[in-house]
């Protein structure tokens, strides 16, 4: 009976680690080339990260699906070409349904073979587990990255160009941050957020251990 049960606890903490514990760029500072240069609009940083989180969950779900006849000594190759199979794929639908931001994006499509969160989870997770919890382990870091992508989208969007999705939300009085559109809007926005979850996970730490036993 508690083998579900404990089956159940240990996709979600595989699920959750991603989304705050393990964030691929608030903690463990990885696709940081994207965050950078495609979250001048809320749109673009969700388009982005929804990309990599496609491509993350088919591949993980695929290398661990063949981890076991997969030869050790080409696993890094076998696993770049899963890769490349899925963000082949995925440059294809955006080209086909939203040409406006696979135009946005450019080369930045392409990248994603290369990006560290994803060949990382293939190597570190995927390879290693089981593909219940290596599906769990994409979905969550992919959700994270992409909540972290579209949070410094969101925030460079509305203070540089007044808007969000491109809808505005200030009267004609407001002065657009212009450097916020800018590249380097994209440091400021991310060190700040970066500031700001660190100080979050410091606090935690401290209420925890000032907790009586």
């Amino acid at each position: 009976m508690n083998a579900p049960t404990d089956q159940g606890n240990q996709l979600a903490i595989e699920f959750m680690k991603g989304l705050w514990k393990e964030n691929p760029i608030f903690v463990m500072v990885l696709g940081m080339c994207p965050a950078l240069a495609v979250s001048n609009t809320a749109i673009n940083s969700l388009a982005m990260g929804l990309a990599t989180l496609f491509v993350l969950f088919f591949s993980s779900l695929l290398v661990s699906a063949l981890r076991k006849v997969i030869p050790a000594q080409v696993r890094i190759t076998t696993f770049v070409v899963i890769i490349a199979t899925f963000v082949t794929l995925v440059d294809f639908l955006l080209a086909a349904f939203t040409p406006a931001i696979h135009k946005e994006l450019g080369a930045f499509i392409a990248l994603i073979v290369v990006n560290c969160i994803i060949l990382g989870r293939a190597e570190a997770f995927a390879a290693r587990n089981p593909v219940l919890l290596s599906v769990a382990d994409a979905l969550g870091m992919g959700l994270g990255f992409t909540l972290a992508l579209f949070g410094v989208g969101a925030i460079r969007e509305i203070l540089g160009s007044g808007s969000l999705f491109s809808i505005p939300l200030f009267g004609n009085s407001f002065e657009p941050w212009v450097v916020m559109v800018l590249p380097p809007g994209g440091f400021f926005t991310l060190g700040f957020m970066l500031l700001v979850f660190n100080w979050m996970q410091q606090r935690k730490k401290q209420t925890a251990s000032a907790k009586p036993v």
